[in-house]
């Protein structure tokens, strides 16, 4: 995948493509939602935001698919003075995850033995990899909390301080609210840039058909040099 290509992860008209777009968007999303669950059920360290989201849930006696959802329309409503704009992506990042988690939970057990509770984690991790790389690459809109980092950014924060001291808080919060913190968290917080990074080029919807091999593509001008992108979400929105 051209280094360009790999920056442009921009929302795209839905025009482009729309039959495949919108089936990459939906299997990320419900992938997303079960690799979720099985961080959960592993009971070994949720992902970040997830460790909130439970917490949120035990105190509050809802579920943790309605936490998500409840947390994830917040968030919306602090892209409102950044100025974001949702997409149809980032409407179905929190009603599809939100939904599935819930319906995920309910089916998959609850493990005892520690091999399977650790096949679950290390399950999640990679599922939510694929997941990431689908839904991102489907370049419908950001997830709520991509779209608040990137808003933050956008008005001349670092986005990797944002990002940590984001997830920092809501693990904090969610672990004094009784969410679950472990290796699991910390080992999804390693592994999930590096799979996202990997996989992306493989499902990203370019926004034009490659150049040929017979026709070679002009040199960029140091002027035209493309922005890094963003780090994909650790968790949803």
């Amino acid at each position: 995948m051209a280094a360009a290509d790999k920056a442009n992860l921009g929302p795209l008209p839905l025009r482009l493509k729309p039959l495949s777009r919108l089936t990459r968007l939906y299997l990320g999303l419900s992938a997303y939602a079960v690799s979720i669950a099985l961080m959960i059920e592993s009971r070994l360290g949720n992902m970040p935001w997830d460790v909130f989201h439970q917490g949120l849930a035990r105190r509050t006696g809802l579920s943790v698919g309605t936490a998500l959802i409840i947390a994830s329309v917040v968030v919306l409503l602090l892209w409102i003075p950044l100025r974001q704009r949702p997409g149809i992506g980032t409407i179905s990042n929190v009603v599809v995850i939100g939904v599935g988690l819930d319906l995920s939970m309910a089916v998959l057990p609850t493990p005892s033995l520690l091999a399977v509770r650790i096949a679950f984690m290390v399950g999640g991790i990679l599922l939510c990899g694929l997941a990431t790389a689908l839904y991102i690459g489907a370049r419908l809109g950001p997830g709520p909390r991509d779209g608040l980092m990137t808003g933050l950014a956008a008005r001349g924060y670092p986005i990797a301080v944002v990002r940590t001291g984001i997830e920092v808080i809501v693990v904090a919060v969610g672990f004094l609210l009784g969410g679950t913190l472990g290796i699991g968290t910390i080992a999804y917080a390693l592994a999930i840039g590096p799979l996202a990074h990997a996989m992306l080029p493989w499902f990203t919807v370019r926004a034009t058909a490659p150049a040929s091999a017979s026709t070679p593509a002009p040199a960029p001008s140091p002027e035209a040099a493309p922005a890094p992108a963003p780090a994909p979400e650790a968790a949803p929105a």
